[in-house]
């Protein structure tokens, strides 16, 4: 091959050596089905919880999500972790408009590396992964958040993250839950399936644990909603620029957040932080979740400890 002024380039003359396939390991591919046939509502909760605790002790670690904007149709987010010997980069998608063309919101994959030789091993289904650590998030804070006494539940958005929480909620013993959404059929096919009710917006947020996943784009919950005693969740607003609820209702509230460096610049606590209105000095009951790379750590760790059989083997 010639460089400029037609020299050659000895270098690229030159037989590259071959690497040999022995030295590239099979990767396990988890499919949709596969993993949530291994994963239950319930398993799901007790494996966010403990990987919200080793978050919290430092055993996992994980940086801030990055955003990659696609206006005006969505956006990307590139969400690593690390812990258990395993390493992971999840790379999701948020594109709202999709199930207009018949796709999904969110697309992606998670890839799952050995922490110790950097060995990628796994590929795993990013719509499952991330609609069970969703709705189990939503019953982890419930179970530490709402009174004692709390039961009914009230789901604000029914699509797929949305009927998640529902099973997940049901799944550790919280109900007869409403459901509600801008499409009835929608909310009709969830409550359907658990035995619960239809209803309005007013009337999911009568219940004494209420959950919100919505897409944020406008505020669902209001000032005038909020109830002493009442435990309120917000899932859907996971970005700048979203919300589920208004900011005097934040206000309001004795505040919870999954991670403080994402929730206070991507979701309900946004705007109360940046009116100086909340720091995160302040007391914390609202929880706003904008969705950890531990989580789905904790799904994915699980089905590679043998929670499943990968659907497949590939060697790339």
């Amino acid at each position: 091959m010639r460089g400029r002024g037609g020299r050659f380039l000895p270098f690229l003359l030159k037989p590259r050596r071959r690497v040999s396939s022995a030295a590239v390991p099979d990767l396990a591919l988890y499919d949709h089905d596969t993993v949530l046939k291994a994963i239950s509502a319930a398993d799901a909760v007790e494996l966010v919880r403990d990987g919200f605790v080793r978050h919290a002790t430092g055993e996992w670690v994980m940086p801030p999500k990055v955003y990659l904007d696609s206006p005006p149709h969505g956006d990307f987010r590139a969400m690593p972790a690390r812990g258990a010997g395993l390493a992971i980069l999840k790379w999701a998608t948020s594109f709202p408009g999709n199930p207009a063309r018949g796709l999904g919101v969110v697309n992606g994959v998670i890839c799952v590396s050995d922490a110790g030789t950097g060995v990628m091993s796994a590929l795993v289904n990013v719509e499952a992964v991330t609609a069970l650590r969703t709705g189990a998030v939503a019953a982890v804070a419930a179970q530490e958040l709402a009174r004692e006494d709390a039961r009914t539940v009230g789901i604000i958005g029914c699509g797929v993250h949305g009927s998640w929480a529902a099973r997940c909620l049901a799944a550790v013993e919280y109900g007869p839950g409403m459901c509600f959404d801008p499409d009835p059929d929608r909310a009709g096919a969830l409550a359907g399936e658990l035995g619960w009710e239809v209803g309005s917006r007013e009337d999911t947020l009568a219940c004494d644990v209420v959950t919100c996943v919505t897409p944020g784009a406008e505020p669902v919950v209001h000032a005038s909603d909020l109830r002493p005693g009442m435990h309120v969740s917000f899932l859907g607003a996971d970005g700048a620029g979203k919300a589920e609820a208004e900011v005097d209702a934040v206000e309001r509230c004795v505040l919870f957040c999954d991670e403080w460096a994402q929730a206070s610049h991507g979701g309900e606590l946004t705007g109360a932080a940046e009116a100086g209105l909340v720091t995160r000095a302040d007391v914390v009951t609202l929880f706003d979740s904008t969705g950890l790379a531990i989580q789905d750590l904790a799904i994915c760790r699980a089905l590679l400890e043998g929670a499943a059989s990968p659907a497949a083997r590939v060697t790339l």
